[in-house]
């Protein structure tokens, strides 16, 4: 039996040769596939407490930090974790431009960073809104925006990491749904919406 997942609003579908990617063959539902993720997850969050090296926004805002941080986050449940996706997706850039696109973002918030463009909460939402909307990986881009999101604004800036709604994004919750509307005003140009959530 193979992995079957039930996908919820702003949840990107993995294909069939995607899902061959796991790495845990007894799972097969959406929830066991949340778990092992999730427990993942909190070892990249630790490894980025941990780390004794204080990190530099130059190493930060690199493809390879962008790389490696998604490795830590999935490498435990896809063989695919750390690596650009090869498909297209109903969201995202065409997968032979995200290289390209992610390195404009890198540049862009490089600039932000060092001229102070936007506040720091705010540089912080327009980038992870920007990686998310590149779609840089197969699956966990939410996730991982979110996380990086909280490395800008925490290790670059040293403000308080994001709290994202207190992390009730699952389906159905009003966390959720106000997370989506606040997506889309950030879609539209409006971010003043997503900070506050960020910061809910």
């Amino acid at each position: 039996m193979g992995l079957e997942i039930d996908y919820i609003d702003g949840q990107t579908p993995l294909d069939e040769e995607e899902k061959d990617g796991l790495l845990i063959p007894f799972i097969t539902t959406r929830g066991e596939l949340d778990e092992a993720e999730q427990r993942n997850i909190e070892e990249a969050m630790l490894w980025l407490r941990q780390r004794r090296k204080r990190f530099t926004a130059l190493e930060i805002l690199s493809e390879q930090f962008i790389l490696t941080l998604h490795v830590k986050m999935l490498s435990g449940v896809w063989r695919w974790a750390g690596s650009f996706r090869k498909s297209e997706k109903n969201i995202g850039v065409k997968s032979y431009l995200i290289s390209a696109d992610l390195r404009a973002l890198l540049d862009d918030c490089k600039y932000w960073v060092e001229h102070m463009t936007y506040h720091p909460n705010e540089i912080a939402i327009r980038f992870k809104h920007r990686i998310v909307s590149i779609h840089c990986f197969e699956n966990g881009n939410g996730r991982h925006s979110r996380l990086i999101a909280d490395v800008v604004v925490n290790k670059i800036f040293e403000l308080d990491a994001f709290t994202w709604g207190g992390h009730g994004l699952t389906q159905g919750s009003d966390m959720r749904t106000k997370y989506i509307a606040a997506l889309r005003n950030a879609d539209k140009g409006n971010f003043e919406p997503l900070i506050k959530f960020a910061r809910s």
